[in-house]
């Protein structure tokens, strides 16, 4: 199955990154804004940015990753305006949401709504039991994503050198919310 078309919400559309999203995902990705929390350097051109798209390698192997968000009504020339969706991490074997929105596009829910689907997405598509979240402790807002989304903190780990909240939902508990 080819998960690279992901969900479509009441105002988002989820796909993978094409080659025509670089300008887009170079502008979010070295805005010092998102990138304060994210614990990475800020993407150095459109160049790299197009690079990491053409050799993003999750849709290989595992088989998913995350995706663009566009705006549902901006039609065929929507522009990418952030993402969500699932990684595995290969340090830890789980599997992480994130996402990452432009600032102008803060406030609004839809972190939350392209969280929603992508967890829903991995409890019934992928049919994963547990999906993770890390969080560095300061970033308030992600944390509040995370608790609208029905995570739960399950404590501190080290990760790639960074203190982390990992965050976690069940499928069980998914489900039942």
């Amino acid at each position: 199955m080819d998960h690279r078309q992901g969900p479509v919400t009441d105002r988002l559309v989820l796909r993978a990154m094409v080659p025509a999203d670089a300008e887009a995902f170079h502008r979010l990705n070295s805005h010092p804004e998102v990138m304060l929390y994210t614990g990475e350097p800020p993407m150095p051109s459109v160049e790299a940015a197009r690079e990491a798209i053409e050799r993003y390698p999750d849709w290989e192997d595992p088989g998913y990753g995350r995706w663009a968000c566009l705006l549902r009504d901006a039609g065929p020339d929507a522009a990418l305006i952030g993402f969500c969706g699932l990684k595995l991490l290969p340090e830890t074997g789980e599997v992480d949401l994130g996402y990452r929105f432009l600032p102008e596009y803060w406030g609004r829910g839809l972190a939350t709504e392209a969280g929603r689907a992508s967890l829903e997405y991995g409890f019934t598509t992928l049919a994963l039991h547990e999906i993770v979240a890390l969080v560095l402790p300061e970033n308030e807002a992600s944390i509040r994503v995370l608790t609208k989304l029905g995570m739960r903190c399950t404590g501190d780990i080290d990760y790639l050198g960074d203190t982390v909240q990992r965050w976690a939902v069940r499928r069980q508990d998914a489900v039942e919310r």
